[in-house]
């Protein structure tokens, strides 16, 4: 995996172990050599991941709308800031530039930019793996839920299995990559190993 997006929130929310795992995560990336795209912005969880990783000497890919650049939402520090026109655009962008995708503790953006990835791959529009990183159990009763709506026949239970779930960086990289191989496995080479 050369890159990593990460949706994460802008703001700090008022658990400090938000802002840690944020600051771990980035350092971690870094020290991988794994990537970081994200959000694009300086503040809150999406500032802590950037800082942090570009402190330990990792590549930081921000994405984000003109018009929030304009309001001086955007980390000027970043390895590289690509700008776009609009919400779509960035989603994109962020997805072209990332070989994987990961939700860290947010709020509605952070849950329509993972689900929305999500959904592309389980369409077939892309085979990047997904994941949550349920530190704390922060993403367990969303999970709950999704599992209750596999239950109901709503949510096929192989798209609900497919996502990397962990509640460590560690795990959820394994898993990621595990996912990768298989993504890019020759179709007589799945099952044999």
């Amino acid at each position: 995996m050369r890159r990593l997006a990460v949706f994460l929130a802008s703001s700090t929310g008022i658990d400090p172990a938000h802002t840690e795992l944020a600051v771990d995560v980035g350092a971690e990336l870094a020290r991988r050599g794994i990537g970081l795209v994200y959000g694009g912005g300086r503040r809150g969880l999406m500032g802590a991941i950037a800082d942090s990783a570009l402190k330990a000497g990792g590549e930081v890919v921000g994405v984000m709308p003109r018009s929030m650049v304009e309001r001086e939402w955007a980390h000027e520090g970043v390895t590289r800031l690509l700008i776009c026109d609009s919400m779509h655009e960035r989603k994109a962008l962020m997805a072209d530039q990332a070989d994987a995708f990961v939700a860290l503790p947010g709020g509605l953006g952070t849950l329509e930019e993972i689900f929305e990835v999500w959904s592309w791959r389980q369409l077939g529009f892309h085979a990047k793996p997904v994941g949550f990183l349920d530190a704390g159990g922060f993403w367990t009763p969303l999970l709950g839920a999704l599992r209750g709506i596999a239950d109901s026949g709503l949510l096929p239970a192989a798209t609900l299995d497919d996502l990397a779930i962990a509640p460590d960086l560690a795990g959820l990289l394994d898993l990621l990559e595990e996912r990768l191989r298989e993504s890019t496995e020759p179709a007589h080479g799945k099952g044999l190993r």
